[in-house]
């Protein structure tokens, strides 16, 4: 559990931040059995807190909770309580009270501090009724980065057909942002979550999602708080395992891929995620007969930065997934099967007979009128 922090009677907020201690923002605590790898970070700052601060995460009350006060002796001052968008909450008797960033019992033994000043027997009790809803920040290489409001019952964005329901975890996040994208690194997802307390201080846990889908590590699928930020890093993994998550709910079930020239059926495909370059050939028809050069194939991908890449390929049919010679596609790829010599040939003869036959049947037809 969190330290336990004595409250002084004072109108700040001050005497409940949490105190520093001797863990940096690079060391790690508490890491065990493949679970999180933790840290602490403090905006603005180095790093530092005691590593007991660690060992459980607690809500922290924010803007847009519900709360209910009831009083064990002066009921009649008991009755809901909303903590407004300043972090102030109005009771009876005080006026506004910040209680924003505190743990429900750290809010309960402050406001019991304030109420000493008022009341003979100011004991309380405070619980949370209505819990604000809760926002991520989904950051790095998903499909849709940004900041999602996650509910106890809604749809996946991943076209994977999976039911949201109960408490938001680190995937459901995920699903929602559109899944992963081509190049997240699942064994480097970083959760970082606000300590409580007066001052901005920050936990990291790194997550290994590659043990969850291989293995069913279910700690690698923490619940989420209020105002986490989740991170996929990106990394050049295996086309093996790229493969291997397109089949899971981690990624869109569906990629669309231009696939144009010597093809038996050019054009806009939809295809499985992370198919590889070999089969959307094959997914068009298949290369023309004698105008496909099999080993000319060009893969045209535009990055997130607006850059393009262009490389060449072999198609090789026993060429297993493999970013050098088969890479898996991403959205949005386009893959070019160019000519051969002999169709480039055919065509240049084509595009120089064409004119000259229609200049011989318009000799001919002069020819004809004259007679």
């Amino acid at each position: 559990m969190f330290r336990s922090i004595r409250v002084l009677p004072l109108l700040t907020l001050s005497a409940l931040a949490l105190a520093p201690g001797a863990l940096g923002a690079d060391q790690t605590a508490g890491a065990t059995g493949g679970a999180f790898q933790l840290g602490v970070m403090q905006t603005g700052g180095p790093a530092a807190a005691s590593a007991e601060l660690l060992e459980d995460d607690v809500y922290i009350l924010g803007a847009g909770d519900g709360l209910t006060l009831r009083f064990l002796v002066e009921q009649e001052l008991s009755g809901p309580v909303d903590i407004l968008n300043d972090g102030t909450a109005s009771l009876p008797l005080l006026g506004n009270v910040r209680l924003t960033g505190l743990t429900v019992s750290q809010a309960s033994l402050w406001l019991e501090s304030l109420y000493k000043r008022q009341l003979l027997r100011p004991e309380l009790q405070l619980t949370v009724s209505r819990p604000r809803p809760l926002r991520v920040a989904v950051v790095g290489e998903v499909e849709r980065p940004g900041v999602y409001t996650l509910t106890t019952s809604e749809q996946s964005q991943t076209e994977a057909a999976v039911a949201i329901t109960g408490l938001p975890t680190l995937v459901d996040a995920i699903q929602k942002a559109g899944g992963l994208a081509a190049q997240a690194d699942l064994r480097q997802v970083v959760l970082q979550r606000r300590l409580p307390g007066d001052r901005p201080l920050y936990k990291r846990a790194r997550v290994n999602l590659f043990t969850l889908v291989r293995e069913g590590d279910l700690l690698q699928n923490p619940l989420l708080f209020d105002g986490d930020t989740i991170r996929v890093l990106r990394a050049e993994e295996s086309a093996e395992e790229a493969i291997e998550v397109a089949t899971t709910t981690l990624s869109p079930t569906s990629i669309t891929v231009n696939v144009v020239g010597e093809v038996k059926a050019p054009g806009r495909l939809q295809l499985p995620a992370n198919i590889p370059l070999v089969q959307s050939v094959l997914a068009a028809g298949g290369p023309q007969n004698w105008r496909a050069n099999t080993g000319d194939v060009e893969l045209v991908r535009i990055n997130r930065n607006g850059t393009a890449t262009r490389e060449r390929f072999r198609l090789n049919y026993g060429e297993g997934a493999s970013n050098e010679k088969n890479p898996p596609l991403r959205d949005g790829d386009t893959v070019v099967v160019n000519r051969s010599n002999l169709a480039r040939t055919s065509d240049a003869i084509g595009a120089v007979s064409a004119p000259l036959s229609g200049l011989v049947n318009i000799w001919a037809l002069v020819d004809l009128i004259q007679r």
